[in-house]
């Protein structure tokens, strides 16, 4: 039976070598080169409810420390309070033709940012009218938003160049892969709760519910999205999508680790599990 197994996790992993470079040959466009300054630590604030607890606690941490703020964040009170030194997007909604919910407004606060900021967008969103408006204090830089897995031997070099990354079902895969490129070897995680499971639940019609909180308010045009969202969804197709995302987790540490990258997760009950943890209040210490 070993040997039997052997040859299946071979074989699928020849497959998935193969589809991922189809994939990066159709989709992956030219990215941004890495930098090759070498920093120290940079702060990854994920959207999840506890990011809220730490601006409360240890907001002067928080600003300690380079830090990149993802996907909506700009559209929360504290965003000019923060100041985020790096910022990233990934969520498809933000690149489409025709802009609707809170994504209008979230460009608008993004070409209203008054300080010097590195954003990071998909390759693809190069010619955006909305990213020939951002202000010139604000460096967009590109990354390919592919998704690729396989053999380790063949996927690290795909990903030192940028062409792919191991599947971003989550903007913090993204997240990552762009503060290692940008030089940092140590990368804390804050606001990346991932504890979805809490918030499912199927209603008497067999609907599927999942309302996923941030640590900023959400609005009814938000929840109506995402109950559109989940219109048709099933049970099993959300758990499959939960253990890709914490199945990327995993081939991005093993990814981490051979580039010499720490990676630690500072989110309390965070569901991550691929990454050792901390605090903010230990790093507060090492200072």
């Amino acid at each position: 039976m070993k040997t039997l197994e052997k040859i299946q996790r071979g074989l699928g992993k020849s497959v998935a070598s193969l589809a991922s470079l189809v994939k990066i040959v159709l989709m992956s466009r030219r990215p941004t080169g890495r930098c090759r300054d070498r920093k120290d630590t940079i702060i990854i604030m994920g959207n999840g409810p506890s990011l809220r607890d730490a601006m409360e606690h240890d907001m002067d941490v928080l600003k300690a420390y380079p830090r990149m703020a993802v996907n909506l964040s700009a559209l929360a009170p504290e965003f000019r309070e923060l100041r985020p030194d790096y910022y990233i997007l990934a969520d498809i909604a933000f690149f489409l033709k025709v802009k609707t919910g809170k994504v209008p407004a979230l460009w608008e606060a993004l070409a209203g940012v008054d300080w010097p900021m590195t954003l990071f967008l998909p390759a693809t969103a190069r010619g955006m009218a909305e990213v020939r408006r951002l202000p010139g204090n604000v460096t967009v830089k590109y990354y390919n938003l592919t998704p690729a897995e396989g053999f380790g031997w063949l996927m690290r070099p795909v990903y030192d160049m940028g062409l792919a990354m191991p599947r971003p079902r989550n903007v913090l895969i993204p997240s990552i892969m762009s503060a290692m490129r940008e030089g940092f070897r140590r990368v804390v995680l804050i606001g990346a709760d991932h504890n979805w499971s809490k918030t499912l639940w199927v209603t008497e019609r067999n609907c599927v519910v999942s309302v996923q909180p941030h640590f900023y308010k959400d609005d009814d045009k938000e929840l109506r999205r995402a109950e559109e969202i989940f219109r048709n969804v099933r049970i099993h197709d959300v758990y499959e999508n939960y253990a890709i995302a914490f199945r990327s987790y995993h081939n991005l540490k093993a990814y981490t680790d051979r580039r010499g990258v720490e990676v630690l997760n500072a989110t309390p009950g965070s569901f991550i599990d691929a990454f050792p943890r901390t605090t903010l209040r230990h790093l507060k210490d090492e200072n």
